[in-house]
């Protein structure tokens, strides 16, 4: 549950005005607060708008044509 909400929150933050970013200065802030929030096992990969594919968009960057998308890394 807590990780649910620090993704909503993620999205809700990087909506807007943070899609101007450039991609690796937004990656780095969302990474640092995934880290904060104590979240472990995460990959964050920048890729083309309208290729999100299965993970959980959780930034827009680049004036919108690049997402941030959120994925848990898979055991082995």
């Amino acid at each position: 549950m807590k990780m649910l909400a620090v993704l909503i929150s993620l999205s809700l933050a990087s909506a807007g005005a943070l899609a101007a970013k450039p991609c690796e200065e937004l990656k780095s802030e969302v990474a640092a607060k995934l880290d904060a929030a104590k979240v472990a096992g995460y990959t964050l990969t920048v890729v083309d708008a309208d290729k999100a594919g299965d993970g959980k968009v959780v930034g827009s960057c680049e004036h919108g044509s690049k997402k941030i998308v959120y994925s848990k890394e898979k055991k082995q």
